[in-house]
């Protein structure tokens, strides 16, 4: 009899880990795959990106062949050169759509982590009262990239403000002279699982929206602005040539 009830329990968690295991981004229908590759860090190496509705709430994910949000970046001491680690959702979405100003390039959502600066002041991370001291944590942003041959050929960046121009910027913009918004959507880590859950105003506008995902590295420039911040290595694309063949049903 104790026998049975072992393997009864046995069975009922494997059950239990694969009904986990089949939320990840990889066991989605429409998913876009990549193979793994070793010769990546683990757990920027990714497997899979998938971007789905259910009602107001639209899940972002991302399965990596590692633990996902396992590195982050070593803090450079001051603003100017500070690098940024990234798992990215870029998407065929208007950036109107999240408040920015119509038509300025390419939406995409973010979950980063940086320790050398605070780009989230409406919200404290790490829980100890202070909201201006944690970078490091794993959080949200909407960016809209646009090519910048500044950053290196080919290569993009977060669109710059120029001095004396008001975009329309979303109510959550955290100041800064770039196209970021802070909504403070928790990123969730499970393992290889890197997710967001997001809400916009018209949920049903993200149904058949492109999608991709990308794992980067991002850096401040050096005087702060012009452009402010560089992609400037890209760790992995989902698709291999970020043609967003990813839709949203």
């Amino acid at each position: 009899m104790k026998s049975h009830l072992i393997i009864a329990a046995a069975i009922v968690g494997l059950s239990s880990t694969a009904h986990a295991d089949s939320d990840h981004a990889l066991h989605q229908h429409g998913a876009v795959v990549s193979e793994t590759d070793t010769a990546k860090t683990a757990s920027f190496d990714i497997l899979a990106a998938h971007v789905h509705r259910d009602g107001r709430r639209i899940t972002f994910h991302m399965t990596t062949s590692g633990t996902a949000g396992a590195d982050t970046p070593a803090a450079a001491g001051q603003l100017g050169g500070a690098p940024v680690f990234a798992y990215v959702w870029p998407t065929s979405l208007d950036p109107s759509m999240v408040g920015f100003e119509e038509k300025t390039g390419i939406l995409a959502l973010a979950a980063t982590s940086h320790p050398d600066f605070d780009d989230t002041p409406l919200y404290d991370e790490d829980g100890d009262g202070d909201p201006t001291n944690d970078g490091l944590k794993w959080h949200s942003h909407w960016v809209v990239l646009m090519p910048t041959e500044v950053c290196g050929q080919g290569a993009l960046g977060v669109r710059d403000i120029p001095d004396g121009e008001t975009p329309a910027m979303p109510a959550t913009w955290p100041g800064l002279p770039i196209f970021i918004d802070s909504p403070g959507f928790t990123p969730l880590f499970d393992g290889p699982e890197v997710t967001v859950n997001v809400s916009l105003a018209t949920p049903d506008a993200i149904v058949g929206t492109a999608y991709d995902g990308v794992t980067s590295a991002l850096k401040v420039n050096a005087n702060i602005h012009a452009p402010l911040l560089c992609v400037t290595d890209v760790f992995d694309v989902a698709s291999g040539d970020l043609s967003l063949p990813g839709k949203v049903e």
